[in-house]
């Protein structure tokens, strides 16, 4: 949308960056900036010319991306676990469902204030984990469980696949009879996918 155009059209594809006019002829408005007088697209999207108004804009066209940050609620399934650390492929942060997977892992010193001797004790391969996301190094997320409203939501019998009951001190197979441990959420089945 060069200002030099003649004609120029609302609706028109621009990228960041792309000059849309000058601030003598419009008013900036959203997906914009202003740079020495001179009217810029700051999104990639459609550029829209209220004339009555004298007024641009640029609706973005893009979908924003959702990455975990530090400080993040985030849901994911365990895909293994070893003694002291367990891997989770994170898929949603809060309520809002990601594009992609993002890896996070679970260290056995994260998962509650008590001593816990083996993570075989707190999530198997296929659980539906929320955890908090405490830090993040080479795009790995580092996850903690370290609050009753965190842990395992969903657990799985690891002789027959059937999700568990919970029990008192345990997690019952209603299907196979098998006992488990794990270090559940507060709201353990309780429809929070």
């Amino acid at each position: 949308m060069n200002s030099q155009s003649p004609r120029r059209k609302s609706g028109q594809f621009v990228v960041p960056g792309e000059r849309l006019g000058v601030i003598e002829e419009f008013t900036p408005s959203s997906g914009t900036y202003v740079q020495e007088g001179v009217i810029y697209s700051k999104v990639t999207g459609r550029a829209l010319l209220d004339l009555p108004n004298k007024r641009v804009s640029v609706h973005s066209v893009t979908r924003e991306v959702r990455v975990p940050r530090v400080g993040s609620i985030v849901l994911g399934q365990v895909s293994s676990v070893q003694s002291q650390k367990a891997f989770v492929r994170v898929f949603k942060i809060g309520d809002k469902q990601l594009s992609g997977f993002f890896t996070g892992i679970l260290y056995i010193s994260d998962v509650q204030l008590r001593y816990v001797d083996s993570m075989f004790a707190v999530c198997k391969p296929c659980d539906i984990i929320r955890a908090k996301v405490i830090s993040e190094k080479n795009r790995t997320y580092h996850l903690s469980t370290v609050d009753k409203t965190l842990g395992v939501v969903y657990a799985f019998c690891s002789r027959c696949g059937y999700m568990l009951e919970l029990r008192r001190r345990y997690m019952l197979c209603p299907r196979c009879g098998k006992d488990e441990k794990r270090k559940v959420a507060s709201d353990y089945g309780k429809g929070v996918i």
